[in-house]
């Protein structure tokens, strides 16, 4: 059976009641939350940066030890040419095995510069590390203090919200989908959450722009909806203000002498 529209008004006012007290504990917890999200995100970044100086650190290891290699390679060989220059026929033979040794002694001047290169840097990149590793564990007792006390306001409110969960599960179950989904839309969009509101002293109880008084009579009647027309809050009433009655004063007339 299809709903009426003070049907889905309740069912909205009520959803839109439990929404805000739900609301009321996430702003007790104010931005905690977020900061505990940064500072995850602040301690993965420098992770991923010490992670990134040892990769480093094992390139340029590995550079060293293939320099060390070459160095011996090096020695190998000139070893080999000075043993044939004891063998030569010529000078031009000689000469030729000579430009060979001068060939691999600047290979291994070479291969020594590279190595102490190498190694300035895996200096310069243990420093970083020691530096990042400093911040990283400040930053991670930061993290430890705002999770305790994180915990601490959630541990308060966690009876009420899964109470107040559970009773939104129900309250939603009863408003149709796609009305729920304008519904939920609206909230999100909305800054303080309000996507059910009423006319209060004539203006909108979301934006407080001016609801028309036709608009007014609409809305009392709960033939339809009614959204309002500056920022798409469904207007589920008109609260009634009260004017307290002014009485006049009384004067009293003074005697004559």
């Amino acid at each position: 059976m299809e709903t009426t529209v003070p049907q889905k008004l309740e069912a909205l006012t009520k959803l839109q009641s439990i929404d805000s007290k739900l609301n009321d504990i996430v702003k007790v917890r104010g931005a905690l939350p977020d900061e505990v999200r940064d500072l995850e995100d602040e301690i993965a970044g420098y992770q991923t940066r010490v992670d990134k100086f040892n990769q480093e650190v094992d390139e340029c290891n590995q550079e060293i030890s293939d320099k060390k290699t070459a160095i011996k390679d090096s020695e190998k060989l000139i070893k080999k040419y000075e043993e044939q220059q004891m063998n030569v026929r010529n000078n031009r033979e000689y000469d030729a095995i000579t430009k060979e040794v001068e060939l691999q002694q600047l290979e291994i001047q070479i291969s020594e510069k590279k190595i102490k290169e190498a190694e300035g840097r895996i200096e310069g990149k243990k420093e970083e590390i020691k530096e990042t590793q400093s911040t990283l564990k400040e930053r991670k007792k930061d993290l430890d203090s705002k999770k305790e006390e994180l915990d601490v306001l959630t541990k308060e409110s966690e009876t009420e919200e899964k109470k107040l969960k559970k009773e939104r599960a129900k309250a939603a179950s009863s408003v149709e989908e796609r009305l729920l989904i304008s519904y939920d839309r609206i909230r999100l969009n909305a800054r303080n959450g309000l996507a059910v509101v009423s006319v209060k002293r004539g203006a909108c109880g979301g934006c407080f722009n001016e609801v028309p008084p036709q608009r007014q009579a609409d809305i009392k009647d709960r033939k339809k909806l009614i959204v309002c027309e500056h920022c798409g809050r469904i207007l589920a009433d008109v609260e009634v203000v009260e004017v307290e009655e002014v009485k006049p004063k009384r004067t009293t007339r003074r005697k004559k002498a």
